[in-house]
């Protein structure tokens, strides 16, 4: 679609914010791609109730401010719906700006409470208490330990949040957290001084609610400290194998919760796995690019439920989509 056509209300004009460069950029593209790709063949196939979709996303290097600069300028451009936004310090607040504007919201994987506070936002992934509790239960059920240490970011509130959730939940599964180190953001390059605790306190097990990258660092320097526990972390650890410099082999038998696997048999998972690889040089998307493409479905299926049309505004479009959403099912990659 032109500008000419787009001007005249005659395609959806759905944003998309994340990080593309920067320290979580493999989430940020992952998101992009994989809604682009369900972009692409709902496009194919005739679009939304017969319009087209038009798909622009923009860059926040996972920073709340650029985030809100990112959504501002998506509004700019006519943005009718989001699909956004890809961590959760900045979804949130770009989420207050889209409660202010009744803008409809769904995110693919901001996962902290606070995300979808208001009625006009979504999610498509689990919440950061269902994964602290969950990780806990697994440990639990497993007997993969009794004794665990917690390495959380204290200034984020996805890595917060799963930690307190985790804390409450271990104690009832018999777990006993024997040492808690927290970092961050100015802060997170050496870990020697929350693993030389974790050691000799005899924890068995680490838990890492946080991101890839501080993920790699903490596994290379227990690794050189000759400890070695069973490390476990939640949807943020999906990217360590692609960290730069990072020993793969370090990353054997570290066990994370995900919602999709790009090894999965069923025939959707293997059909976007495939598209996935034929667009990207044959990478292999993580469960965020899953997120995104079941998202873009989601948007979907409300828009034709709600019977949507493109020459509506933002608003009336949000009214119509926060109760169709609450009517549909769709049966995604991600479950």
């Amino acid at each position: 679609a032109g500008e000419s056509s787009a001007a005249a209300g005659t395609t959806f004009k759905i944003g998309g914010i994340g990080p593309v460069t920067g320290g979580a950029a493999l989430y940020g593209l992952a998101v992009q791609r994989g809604a682009q790709i369900a972009v692409d063949e709902i496009n194919a196939a005739g679009g939304i109730n017969g319009t087209q979709i038009e798909f622009n996303f923009q860059d926040d290097e996972a920073d709340a401010e650029k985030s809100v600069n990112a959504y501002n300028s998506l509004k700019d451009w006519g943005m009718q719906m989001l699909m956004g936004t890809v961590t959760s310090t900045p979804c949130v607040s770009v989420a207050a700006k889209t409660a202010e504007d009744n803008m409809f919201q769904l995110t693919p994987s901001g996962s902290s409470v606070e995300c979808v506070q208001s009625d006009n936002a979504f999610r498509v992934c689990f919440s950061d208490p269902d994964q602290g509790k969950k990780s806990a239960q697994y440990i639990g059920e497993h007997k993969l330990a009794t004794k665990v240490a917690v390495i959380y970011d204290s200034s984020d509130t996805y890595s917060t949040g799963i930690y307190e959730s985790f804390k409450s939940e271990a104690a009832n599964q018999g777990i006993e957290v024997v040492a808690e180190g927290a970092f961050t953001a100015d802060n997170k390059t050496d870990f020697s001084v929350p693993l030389q605790q974790a050691q000799a306190a005899g924890a068995e097990l680490v838990f890492l609610p946080i991101y890839y990258t501080e993920a790699s660092l903490i596994i290379t320097q227990a690794n050189k400290m000759g400890y070695a526990p069973q490390f476990f972390g939640c949807d943020g650890l999906d990217g360590l194998i692609g960290v730069e410099n990072f020993d793969q082999s370090l990353a054997e038998g570290v066990m994370l919760l995900t919602p999709f696997s790009a090894t999965a048999t069923d025939e959707k998972s293997q059909n976007f796995v495939k598209a996935y690889g034929d667009a990207h040089n044959g990478e292999i998307p993580n469960q965020f690019a899953a997120d995104a493409y079941d998202g873009i479905y989601a948007i979907k299926a409300a828009a034709e439920k709600a019977g949507i049309t493109p020459d509506m505004d933002a608003s009336a479009i949000c009214d119509a989509m926060k109760v169709a959403m609450t009517e549909i099912t769709i049966d995604g990659l991600t479950g």
